[in-house]
């Protein structure tokens, strides 16, 4: 874990909490969102293509806090990413799936409890 992070958000009441503030982020579509013990990863697209992703963050990370009474403090910023024409959101979520497995806490990407993501054909 890098600098910085502290691992509090790989857990089940911080997973409640990360699903509540992706549902009441109504003005956008939440495809996919991972859990790691220091960081979240989600890729959302907006309703509106003028919206801000750091709205979305700002709201996402309010939310996350206060429905755990946290102490801690979120990280300034958000690292956003528009996908190019060439890029598909399948293909982010394949690699945010990977991190717990790269991380070393998994070792297939399903045994991991904190994520939503795209479904995968048996």
């Amino acid at each position: 874990m890098s600098a910085g992070r502290k691992p509090v958000l790989a857990n089940d009441a911080a997973w409640q909490a990360v699903l509540e503030a992706a549902a009441k982020l109504d003005r956008w579509h939440t495809l996919a969102l991972l859990l790691m013990p220091g960081h979240v990863h989600i890729l959302a697209a907006p309703s509106n293509r003028n919206a801000s992703p750091g709205d979305y963050a700002r709201w996402f990370k309010r939310w996350v806090r206060e429905s755990l009474s946290a102490q801690w403090q979120w990280q300034t910023g958000v690292f956003d990413h528009l996908l190019r024409h060439n890029e598909s959101a399948q293909e982010k979520w394949l690699y945010m799936r990977e991190n717990p497995v790269t991380a070393g806490l998994i070792r297939h990407w399903r045994q991991w409890p904190y994520q939503m993501g795209f479904d995968e054909p048996e």
